[in-house]
């Protein structure tokens, strides 16, 4: 049975199909018109553009909110793009910084070691801290310097300030520095300007005490502590640092050298004391006339034998 056909049916398709033509005839004699060169078209143009364009700007408000919109999150992505390129030179800044800080720190080590003026006879060598042995029982650290550069035990060594301790074994190519604030230090010390002689005694802190004082009533918080050179461990005269009291009354020393970055150790070749075996040999005969007698002539044995008359 046949499909009954209803009046809008009749009406709607060959109404569509005459809009569709309009509309494309309309399209084509735009284009066409926009296509032509020529003055009177221009100004056409332009009339036809002045007297549409404004009543349309309500249908161009969300083009343009849309435009601005896509510009303005391309922007912000341009924003995040630049916000983590400079994170990252940030990051490379840090990184030299740290750099910087750090070679400032060892060039100002350095400066430091070169400007302590010790015993002329005292020479020495320089070495770098290679690690630390990390141990609460044991306070020493190894340095890049051993018996190939002639090191030996019991030689003290300094940073740039004050004395960090001594060679306590010995390789071919390291070290291994004893520091003052080890149980096993035992450091004979003169107080100054007191005089008063006393022993630094590690307690692995880092401020060790002081015991054996002579006189403990002259002794006042921030005297100088220096070696005293008893026993030919140390030389005499190296800084250790000052006196200080602790909340008990007990007398320490707060140690000069920077123990929080020892970095550069200077180990200090100690020729030792002269060992005294002909005590006679100090005091020779000094006559008015003749020159001084050799200590040898001095402290031969004499003669038995005769002589002529």
């Amino acid at each position: 049975m046949a499909k009954e056909r209803t009046r809008d049916e009749d009406y709607v398709g060959p109404l569509r199909r005459l809009l569709t033509g309009v509309l494309i005839l309309c399209l084509l004699g735009v284009f066409l018109l926009w296509r032509i060169d020529s003055p009177r078209v221009e100004r056409i143009r332009a009339q036809i553009t002045d007297a549409v364009v404004p009543n349309f700007e309500w249908a161009l408000t969300p083009l343009t909110a849309t435009v601005n919109l896509v510009r303005d999150f391309q922007s912000y992505q341009r924003v995040v793009e630049q916000n983590q390129e400079l994170r990252r030179e940030l990051q490379q800044m840090k990184a030299w910084k740290e750099a910087a800080l750090q070679l400032e720190q060892e060039n100002a080590r350095l400066m430091d070691l070169n400007k302590v003026r010790l015993d002329p006879r005292l020479t020495h060598v320089t070495g770098v801290v290679l690690a630390d042995s990390g141990s609460p029982f044991r306070q020493s650290v190894l340095l890049n310097v051993g018996a190939r550069d002639g090191i030996l035990d019991g030689w003290a060594t300094m940073d740039g300030i004050g004395l960090v301790g001594r060679i306590s074994g010995v390789g071919e190519n390291t070290a291994r520095v004893i520091l003052l604030t080890d149980s096993a230090s035992r450091i004979p010390a003169i107080i100054q300007p007191s005089g008063q002689r006393a022993l630094v005694q590690g307690d692995n802190t880092v401020a060790p005490p002081i015991t054996f004082v002579e006189n403990r009533d002259v002794v006042r918080p921030g005297d100088r502590v220096v070696t005293a050179g008893d026993g030919g461990v140390f030389p005499a005269g190296l800084l250790v640092g000052q006196v200080a009291e602790d909340p008990g009354g007990r007398l320490r020393v707060r140690l000069a050298a920077d123990y929080e970055r020892l970095e550069f150790l200077r180990v200090l070749r100690n020729p030792g004391t002269e060992v005294l075996r002909d005590p006679g040999g100090l005091v020779v005969p000094v006559t008015d006339d003749a020159d001084p007698v050799p200590a040898e002539e001095a402290n031969a044995a004499p003669s038995t034998g005769g002589g002529d008359d």
